[in-house]
C-alpha cells in the first residue's frame, strides 16, 4: 500500500500540544478537519471517541492508532502527530505513546483501513523508521520516513 496516497502534510503536527488522550485525539481530529479531510467534525469525533472505549488503540513502541468508521469522510483519510515527550494513552506495552495515526474510512469500505493500519504497525516495528519520523524537521520528512524503507 502506499502510504503516500493517503498522508498529507497538512495533516501532520510535529508537535502536538496535548497531554492527555483526549486532548491529543482532539488535536489529530483538528488536522483532519482543517485540511478539509472531515465533513462533520462531531460525528468524526464521536466514532474515534466509541472505538476508542471499546479497546484502546495504544499500541507497543510508542504508536498509537486511532482509527474508526464514519460517514464524515468519503475515503480513508489519516492524520499523524508527534508527541516526543509521549503521552499516556492505555498502550498495550504500559510505554508513553509518542507516534499518533488517526484514521477515519467509509462506513461501507472495510479493505483500505485495514492494510493502511497493517502497514503502518509493520513500519514503525522497526526501530529505524520509528527514529526517523520522530527526528524529522517537518511533515514531508515524517511522510518520507512512513513511505521508505
Amino acid at each position: 500500500m502506499n502510504l503516500k496516497k493517503i498522508l498529507s502534510e497538512e495533516a501532520v503536527s510535529l508537535a502536538l500540544k496535548g497531554t492527555t488522550k483526549a486532548e491529543i485525539l482532539s488535536e489529530l481530529m483538528d488536522l483532519l478537519v482543517a485540511s478539509g479531510q472531515v465533513r462533520d467534525r462531531k460525528a468524526a469525533m464521536q466514532a474515534i471517541e466509541e472505538r476508542e472505549a471499546k479497546m484502546s488503540t495504544g499500541m507497543q513502541h510508542g504508536l498509537a492508532l486511532p482509527h474508526a468508521k464514519s460517514d464524515s469522510v468519503d475515503r480513508l483519510v489519516a492524520a499523524i502527530g508527534l508527541k516526543k515527550e509521549g503521552v499516556d494513552f492505555d498502550s498495550v506495552d504500559k510505554q508513553p505513546s509518542r507516534i499518533f495515526v488517526m484514521t477515519l474510512s467509509p462506513l461501507n469500505r472495510t479493505g483500505p483501513h485495514i492494510q493502511f493500519l497493517a502497514e503502518l504497525g509493520r513500519l514503525i516495528s522497526q526501530p529505524e523508521v520509528r527514529q526517523r519520523v520522530l527526528t524529522a524537521t517537518t511533515p514531508a520528512g515524517v511522510i518520507a520516513a512512513l513511505s521508505s524503507e
